[in-house]
């Protein structure tokens, strides 16, 4: 009997734990992607799930984990259809016993999951948690509901008590173990979205794909020894080396928190040991925690009232709406970012806690609806970074102080010659 990996959010070869298994059984071993049409539906709030700019890094990481499996001797399937419809057929076509995936615990993944499981009852799945630095089983918090609400007690406690686990390394399939294909990746038409030239002034002009993840990684660290500087340049807000970017090939597993952990270490022995290269691995600490903060609470991400369940009057206007995404507000840093992410797919994080802010703070708009912009719209989106970030600018996640940015002032302070502003509201200038 055979092995099918089903890929979701973990398009990599190096460091994959279900693909790790999965080559240590007998019988063959085959991949599988679905590009699933609700993912590029319009949701509740009008937004595409997944607009242009995600979707064509995607398009691009899956033909590098086509072509890295092919150099394994692993073959991809590559469907535009749901799941559970194309299962059944897979696992009566190739005797599939054992389905590898990666471990996920949000309310559209667990649906798709279970609606598979039905139509395949007598298939073994193997679910590995495969997202995080710290491993679940690793952290000094085994029963979940006693995770702390606020992170530095939690990164304190895990860089205390817990290891890093090494990656894992893929060893060649034989060569029979290929199987005929013919199904190709399907273009940004097919999946209902316009072809579009990448704006000459992104701040991530980046491919999509382990490959890119994994040149970008040597070029930021080796090649420049922009790791150095990360924590100071890291709130920059033009250009691709303020800071490491690696966050939209995280979101999408083209390369694991693990491998980005290890080749800091790597650095810190061989060019560099400081407080910029110790924030990256911070960073990486934040990612995991908003993801345990969603193991934890569970639907209470996607809540009005968030985790605190804390009541305020949120109000829900569509030309506010308006305003907001097509920067057309009385705020030129948050109209500059907001026509970045618009014409882009990107914005830095220093935008997105002001845009945040100004959404959630200023202007008492439901934050959710901005969430949902964000998933439609950003390169990196992460269903747990996305969710989590929100709630802690909303004032009902995970900060005590329940902030609120002066947006004047922030502009001063990393915009203070308005260049930024200048590039993204008069571009002509540049």
């Amino acid at each position: 009997m055979n092995n099918l990996i089903w890929f979701r959010n973990d398009l990599r070869v190096q460091d994959n734990n279900s693909l790790f298994q999965a080559c240590k059984n007998s019988g063959k071993v085959i991949g599988v992607y679905f590009l699933d049409p609700r993912n590029f539906e319009n949701n509740k709030y009008g937004f595409k799930k997944t607009e242009k700019f995600r979707a064509k890094f995607l398009l691009e990481t899956l033909r590098d984990l086509k072509n890295n499996l092919a150099e394994k001797n692993i073959s991809l399937l590559i469907f535009h259809d749901l799941p559970e419809t194309i299962f059944p057929k897979l696992v009566s076509e190739f005797e599939i016993s054992n389905v590898y995936l990666q471990k996920e615990w949000t309310k559209d993944e667990i649906r798709v999951n279970d609606s598979v499981k039905e139509k395949v009852p007598d298939s073994k799945f193997i679910e590995v948690y495969d997202q995080f630095l710290f491993h679940p089983d690793d952290i000094p918090y085994q029963d979940f509901s006693k995770l702390p609400e606020v992170f530095t007690e939690f990164r304190k406690k895990c860089e205390k008590e817990s290891k890093i686990r090494p990656c894992v390394e893929i060893q060649s399939k034989a060569l029979d173990n290929l199987i005929e294909t013919s199904n190709e990746i399907p273009s940004l038409e097919d999946l209902g979205l316009e072809s579009f030239k990448l704006d000459k002034n992104s701040a991530f002009p980046f491919r999509g794909g382990e490959n890119a993840a994994l040149k970008r990684m040597e070029n930021y660290f080796f090649e420049t020894e922009n790791l150095s500087e990360y924590k100071k340049t890291r709130n920059g807000l033009i250009g691709e080396s303020y800071s490491s970017k690696f966050s939209a090939w995280l979101a999408n597993g083209s390369i694991s928190a693990r491998t980005i952990y290890w080749e800091i270490q790597n650095y810190e022995r061989e060019i560099c040991k400081n407080e910029d290269t110790y924030w990256l691995v911070f960073e990486l600490i934040w990612r995991d925690y908003f993801k345990y903060i969603s193991l934890k609470h569970g639907e209470k991400i996607f809540k009005i009232d968030g985790i605190l369940g804390k009541e305020y009057e949120w109000k829900s206007n569509d030309k506010a709406l308006r305003q907001w995404i097509n920067g057309n507000t009385r705020e030129p840093f948050v109209n500059a970012n907001m026509i970045e992410l618009q014409r882009t797919g990107f914005m830095s994080n220093r935008g997105r806690q002001n845009v945040a802010s100004y959404w959630a703070k200023e202007w008492e708009q439901d934050w959710r609806v901005a969430a949902s912009y964000f998933e439609s719209m950003l390169i990196d989106y992460d269903v747990h970074s996305n969710y989590g970030n929100w709630m802690y600018n909303a004032g009902v996640g995970n900060d005590p102080r329940d902030r609120k940015f002066n947006i004047k002032r922030q502009a001063e302070m990393y915009d203070g010659d308005g260049k930024y502003q200048k590039l993204w509201l008069n571009p002509n200038l540049f």
